[in-house]
C-alpha cells in the first residue's frame, strides 16, 4: 500500500542540494516519487519504502531528516527554525565583530605593516582570531563542503569554503612568509574573509525570517483546527483533546466556537461562518441535517452535531494536505532550473580556476594578489541560492494566498498552465445557475393573490416526489404560508398533480392536464409561453375546474455569474457553455450571461469530446464544472477547476478546486496563477542577471577598461542579498487581492 511522508530536510544551503536529496530518495527501493522543496526544507515521499530508510537515505547524503506528522511537529520545527535563526545571528555578529573594525581601520590606513616585528604579530594574532571566527561562524559551511566533496559533489558551502578558506590560507602565507610575496602582493585579507561571513550569516537569517512569513497560509489553515472539544457522554457534556473525538460521537457547539469535527446537525439551528473554506464572507444557516465542517465558526445559537470525519478525513485536514503537495510541487520551469543548479556550482568552480590562471599569468606584479582577490569575488558572487529559491518560494506563497481565497490549487503546472488559458469552458447546473430549482414566478387572475396560488399549489406539492416540489413548498415556507392538508393525491406522469381542497378539485400542471380536465387556459397561454421562452417551466393552477394562476419554476442564474464571466472577458478569455440541458434552455441562460457560444444536449460521458474538439483547434483549455459528472471533460481540460461548496465537490478531479459557489473564484483563480507565474519569472529574471553579470565583473572583466575590480565583501553583500530580494519579491503574493476584496 502506498503511502506518503512529508519529511523535514536540514542541511541543504543551495538548490544543488535539491539534486542530492531527491536522488538519495529516489534510489530507495519502493519510492514512487519524491519532491524536495528547497524554500521550505521539506521532502515529499510516495510509495512503499519504510520510513527509517528514507531518512537513512536522506543521511547517507550528507543530510539529516525527520518525518512531520502532526501539529506538534510543525510547531518543532517552527521552535528549531527560529532557534537556527538566533544562532546565525550570532555567528554574524562575532564574525562582524572582528571584521568591522580590521576594514574600518585598514580603510583609514592604521593597520601595521606585514613586513615589520610588530606588523608580523598583529598580523599573527588577526590570523588565529580569523580561524576562530572561520570555525565558529563559518564552521558550518566548511562542514557542508566537506560532507558534499565525500560525495563527490559541490554546492553552495563549497564555494564560500573556498572563497573563505583560500582568503585565510593566502593572508597566513603572506603573514608568515612575506618574503616569498612581491612586496606590492603582501596584504592580508583577514577583514574580508570575516565580513563576508557576517554578511552570509546576516543574509541567511533574513531569507529564512522571510522564508518563515511564506507559510503563514498553513499555519493559519492549522491554527483553525481546535485542540479540544465539548463531546456529550453519557448525558454530561465534557472537554476531550481532539484526538480523542470518535465517529458518530454527539458534540455541542455553543456561540463564537469553532467546530472542531465535521459532522451533520442533529439538535438546534444556528449561522456558521465558513469563510475560512469557501471564501465567502456571508455566515450559512444551519439546521438539522445540514454538514458542518472542520474550523468553521458558530457565530449565533448553539447546536449537537454527530461527528462524520475526524483527524486526517476532515475537509480541513484534506486541505492542509492538498496545499502542501501543492507547495511541494514543481511546474516544469521549476524543473529546468533544478537541472540549472545542480551544474551550476561546478561551473563556477571552473570559472574561478580560469580566473585565477589569467591573473596569476597575465597580471604583473600584483598578479598573485589580484588573483585570490578576483578567485575569492567569483566564489562568493556565485552562490546559486537566489536561483534555487525563485520557484518554490513563489509557488509557496501564491498557492498559501489561493487557499486563504478558497481557492485550492493541486499542482505547480496547472499554475504554470493557467496563464496560456484562451477558452473557459463553463457546465451550467451549478456553475453558472444555482444547480437547484426555485419558484421564480408566480401570477394570480380574477384577484386570486400570489398568497393563494403558492396555497394551493404547496398543499398539492406536498404529497408529491417530484423535483420541482421541493422548490414549491420552500417558496410557501419563506413567506410563513399555513399550507393545508390535501384529500384524494394523485399524480400524473408527465402532466402534474390532482387533489381536492375544501371538497374542491385543484390541479397543478401543465397545459395538456387542465386541457384534460376541461379547464380554459386561454388566459394565461401568453403568460406561459413568455416564462417557457425564458427557460422556465410553467405550472398552471386550477381550483373548482377555473384556471386562478401560474407558477414557474427555472434553476436560477446566480446573482454574479453575469458580473464573474465579465471578468474572464476582460482577461482575454472565450467563454463557452456546455451543458446536458435542451438548445432553447441553454441560449436563454447564455443571453443572460453574455456567453460566446454554446454547446447544449451533450450527455456527460461525450463532454471530454468537446474539451478535445476544442483543443484540437488550438485552444487552451480550462473546464470548469462541479467535480463529479463533468470529472471526464476536467481530466481532458488543459486545466480543471471543480467548483462546487464546502464538502459537496469532488476534490479529486480537477487541478484547481474552488471551495466557493461563485464563477468569481474561476476569475479570482486565473488572476492569482498569473501573478504567481509572473512572479516566478520576476525572480528567475533577476537570478540569471545577477550571476550573469555579477560573475564576469567579479572575475575582473571591467579592470582593464576601468580600473575596476570587485571587492570580496562588496561581493558577499551583494550574495546575501539576492535571496532575501527574491524571497520578499515572492511575499507582495501575500498582499494579492482580487476585485471583489477590493471592492469590500
Amino acid at each position: 500500500m502506498s503511502t506518503e511522508y512529508r519529511l523535514s530536510v536540514s542541511g541543504m544551503s543551495c538548490a544543488g542540494c535539491v539534486a542530492s536529496v531527491e536522488s538519495a530518495l529516489q534510489a530507495v527501493h519502493g519510492v514512487e516519487s519524491a519532491t524536495v522543496n528547497f524554500a521550505e526544507h521539506t521532502a515529499l515521499v510516495q510509495g512503499e519504502a519504510p520510513l527509517d530508510d528514507l531518512i537513512s537515505a536522506v543521511k547517507a547524503a550528507g543530510y539529516d531528516a525527520a518525518a512531520l506528522r502532526g501539529l506538534d511537529d510543525e510547531t518543532e520545527k517552527e521552535a528549531a527554525e527560529y532557534a537556527y535563526y538566533r544562532q546565525l545571528l550570532r555567528k554574524a555578529l562575532v564574525a562582524g565583530t572582528l571584521g568591522v573594525p580590521l576594514f574600518v581601520a585598514g580603510m583609514a590606513d592604521r593597520l601595521p605593516d606585514v613586513s615589520t616585528v610588530a606588523g608580523g604579530l598583529f598580523w599573527l594574532y588577526t590570523g588565529f582570531a580569523t580561524l576562530g571566527v572561520l570555525i565558529y561562524s563559518g564552521g558550518h559551511f566548511f562542514t557542508g563542503s566537506w560532507k558534499a566533496l565525500r560525495r563527490h559533489n559541490a554546492n553552495m558551502d563549497t564555494l564560500i569554503a573556498l572563497g573563505t578558506g583560500s582568503a585565510w590560507v593566502y593572508s597566513m602565507a603572506v603573514v608568515l612568509w612575506p618574503q616569498l610575496v612581491p612586496s606590492l602582493a603582501r596584504h592580508a585579507y583577514f577583514e574580508a574573509a570575516a565580513i563576508i561571513l557576517c554578511l552570509i550569516n546576516v543574509g541567511a537569517a533574513l531569507e529564512m525570517r522571510a522564508r518563515g512569513k511564506t507559510s503563514e497560509a498553513i499555519k493559519k489553515l492549522i491554527g483553525l483546527q481546535p485542540r479540544t472539544a465539548r463531546v456529550v457522554r453519557d448525558g454530561e457534556e465534557v472537554d476531550v483533546p481532539i484526538e480523542n473525538v470518535g465517529l458518530d460521537e454527539t458534540l455541542r457547539v455553543r456561540p463564537g466556537e469553532r467546530i472542531a469535527v465535521d459532522g451533520v446537525v442533529i439538535d438546534g439551528h444556528s449561522s456558521v461562518d465558513e469563510a475560512m473554506l469557501t471564501g465567502e464572507p456571508m455566515p450559512v444557516e444551519k439546521q438539522p441535517g445540514d454538514e458542518v465542517v472542520t474550523g468553521t465558526i458558530n457565530t449565533a445559537g448553539s447546536f449537537l452535531y454527530q461527528s462524520k470525519r475526524i483527524g486526517r478525513d476532515t475537509v480541513l485536514a484534506q486541505i492542509i494536505e492538498m496545499v502542501r503537495q501543492a507547495q511541494a510541487s514543481k511546474p516544469a520551469i521549476g524543473r529546468l532550473v533544478d537541472k540549472v543548479a545542480a551544474v551550476f556550482v561546478p561551473a563556477v568552480m571552473i570559472i574561478a580556476v580560469i580566473t585565477f590562471l589569467a591573473w596569476y599569468n597575465l597580471a604583473s606584479d600584483l598578479g598573485l594578489s589580484y588573483a585570490v582577490v578576483a578567485t575569492m569575488t567569483v566564489l562568493i558572487i556565485a552562490c546559486p541560492c537566489a536561483l534555487g529559491l525563485a520557484t518554490p518560494i513563489s509557488i509557496m506563497v501564491g498557492v498559501g494566498r489561493a487557499a486563504e481565497m478558497g481557492i485550492l490549487i493541486r499542482n505547480g503546472d496547472a499554475l504554470q498552465q493557467v496563464g496560456k488559458l484562451t477558452t473557459v469552458v463553463l457546465d451550467k447546473t451549478g456553475t453558472v445557475t444555482e444547480g437547484k430549482p426555485a419558484v421564480t414566478d408566480v401570477l394570480g387572475i380574477n384577484d386570486h393573490t400570489e398568497q393563494e396560488i403558492l396555497v394551493v399549489a404547496a398543499c398539492l406539492e406536498t404529497a408529491s416526489e417530484h423535483p420541482l416540489a421541493a422548490a414549491i413548498i420552500a417558496a410557501a415556507r419563506q413567506r410563513d404560508l399555513v399550507v393545508p392538508e390535501i384529500e384524494q393525491f394523485e399524480a400524473l406522469s408527465g402532466l402534474g398533480v390532482v387533489g381536492r381542497l375544501a371538497g374542491q378539485q385543484v390541479l397543478l400542471g401543465n397545459a395538456a392536464l387542465l386541457n384534460q380536465h376541461k379547464v380554459d387556459v386561454t388566459p394565461l397561454q401568453a403568460d406561459a409561453d413568455r416564462l417557457a421562452a425564458a427557460a422556465k417551466t410553467p405550472m398552471y393552477v386550477a381550483f373548482n375546474g377555473r384556471v386562478i394562476g401560474l407558477l414557474a419554476v427555472a434553476d436560477p442564474v446566480k446573482p454574479d455569474s453575469a458580473a464573474a464571466i465579465g471578468r474572464l472577458h476582460k482577461l482575454g478569455l472565450r467563454v463557452t457553455l456546455l451543458t446536458g440541458d435542451n438548445e432553447e434552455t441553454a441560449r436563454a441562460v447564455a443571453h443572460q450571461v453574455n456567453l460566446d457560444e454554446v454547446v447544449a444536449e451533450v450527455r456527460p460521458e461525450d463532454k471530454d469530446s468537446v474539451v478535445a474538439e476544442l483543443q484540437a483547434r488550438g485552444e487552451v483549455v480550462a473546464m470548469v464544472g462541479d467535480g463529479i459528472n463533468d470529472a471526464p471533460a476536467l481530466a481532458r481540460a488543459d486545466v480543471g477547476l471543480a467548483i462546487g461548496s464546502g464538502t459537496d465537490i469532488a476534490i479529486e478531479s480537477a487541478d484547481i478546486t474552488l471551495m466557493g459557489g461563485s464563477l468569481h473564484g474561476v476569475a479570482d483563480a486565473i488572476t492569482l496563477s498569473r501573478a504567481t507565474v509572473r512572479n516566478i519569472k520576476q525572480n528567475l529574471f533577476g537570478a540569471f542577471i545577477y550571476n550573469s553579470i555579477g560573475i564576469p565583473v567579479a572575475a575582473g572583466v571591467l579592470y582593464p577598461l576601468m580600473g575596476l575590480l570587485l571587492s570580496p565583501i562588496i561581493a558577499g553583500a551583494a550574495m546575501a542579498m539576492s535571496s532575501v530580494t527574491v524571497v520578499s519579491n515572492a511575499n507582495r503574493l501575500r498582499w494579492f487581492r482580487s476585485p471583489r476584496e477590493v471592492r469590500s
